[in-house]
């Protein structure tokens, strides 16, 4: 019987949201460890009650109640207090999302759900990301920029051809310092505010269309799309962490009022991107549609938010499948993929 251990939390700036799905699966799943990974590394044994009890996870920090038990997640790792634990990543960017997390499981040989690390890697780099999809869904004309005066560069070069750009982080997520650049806009001001920021960006040509999400996963039998999502967003607005998660300016739409023939197209997107980075388990991909079926890869995220109001979660429902179905199934396949056999979990009813 394999002991199920729900680590979350993490160094990135994604960690609320972290807290928040970690809030469902525990609440859906009931018998597990959690672990947090507080923002300074150490890692937390954490009960379940209190985790439940935070409120407000997406504006607020999560704080242990006790003392961290382990200095850092390695030593967690090397010093497992329980025998055969199967780790539920319920963890948003940074080191959780990019390999980082999934190489340490991978070197113990510990089963863990979502993608493996180097799938995990190429997706969360968005630049390599479109390079291993090219061949098969469409990509809109992009240049990575490493430093704050190269997205200058590039954001100008891009607006001599297009009439509005986006400038987003090469390896983050939830929105977080994503701008919309047109003509007209205070480019060396939003520059001040990328310049503070010390991170790597990718410049891409703004399709206009509209903006949908599809949900990629395996329910045992291979990976197969999910019911797709239409993102609306109100003028003044954009899809950032604020309209995501805090009901800003957007509402999402599932399913999707498209015709058949242009939510088939968006599926088939999805699960192309999905099958050429390699992913396993489950994934969500962010397209913009120009037309009925010219369909443009945006992105794609490995791990994708769980929380009770997140975009995978509700294509499940509109799949007709439980989030705990879905969960269970997860970690099967995490055992199935690290020990070759079959094997069960220890779950019990919340």
């Amino acid at each position: 019987m394999n002991q199920l251990i729900i680590l979350f939390g993490g160094t990135s700036d994604e960690r609320h949201v972290s807290v928040a799905s970690a809030q469902n699966v525990v609440r859906t799943l009931g018998n597990a460890l959690c672990w947090f990974w507080s923002p300074d590394g150490r890692v937390h044994d954490v009960s379940p009650t209190e985790l439940l009890a935070h409120q407000r996870p997406f504006e607020l920090d999560f704080e242990p109640s006790r003392p961290a038990i382990w200095p850092d997640l390695e030593q967690a790792l090397d010093t497992m207090p329980v025998d055969d634990p199967v780790f539920f990543l319920a963890l948003h960017g940074g080191a959780g999302e990019d390999g980082t997390v999934q190489r340490l499981l991978e070197a113990r040989g510990l089963p863990f759900t979502g993608s493996g690390s180097e799938a995990s890697a190429n997706a969360f780099d968005k630049g390599r990301a479109k390079e291993l999809v090219a061949s098969a869904v469409q990509i809109a004309e992009s240049r990575i920029a490493r430093t704050a005066d190269e997205v200058l560069d590039a954001a100008r070069d891009l607006l001599s051809r297009h009439e509005r750009v986006v400038l987003k982080p090469l390896a983050a997520g939830s929105s977080r310092g994503l701008f919309f650049v047109n003509g007209s806009s205070d480019l060396e001001g939003i520059i001040a505010k990328i310049r503070a920021l010390k991170i790597a960006y990718i410049v891409e040509q703004y399709i206009a269309g509209r903006e949908l999400t599809v949900g990629v996963i395996d329910h045992g039998e291979g990976p197969f799309a999910l019911p797709v999502i239409e993102i609306e967003v109100d003028a003044g607005f954009s899809f950032d962490y604020e309209g995501k998660y805090l009901g800003k300016g957007t509402r999402e739409i599932c399913p999707a009022n498209i015709p058949p023939h242009m939510a088939a197209a968006a599926q088939a997107t999805a699960l192309a991107a999905h099958l050429a980075l390699g992913c396993e388990g489950y994934s969500r991909t962010d397209i913009m549609a120009a037309g009925e079926e010219e369909m443009y890869f945006l992105e794609l995220n490995t791990l994708p938010g769980l929380t009770i109001s997140s975009l995978v979660p509700q294509e499940l429902r509109a799949a007709d499948i439980t989030f705990r179905a879905f969960l269970e199934k997860q970690l099967e396949l995490a055992i199935q993929r690290t020990a070759g056999t079959h094997v069960s979990v220890n779950l019990q009813a919340s």
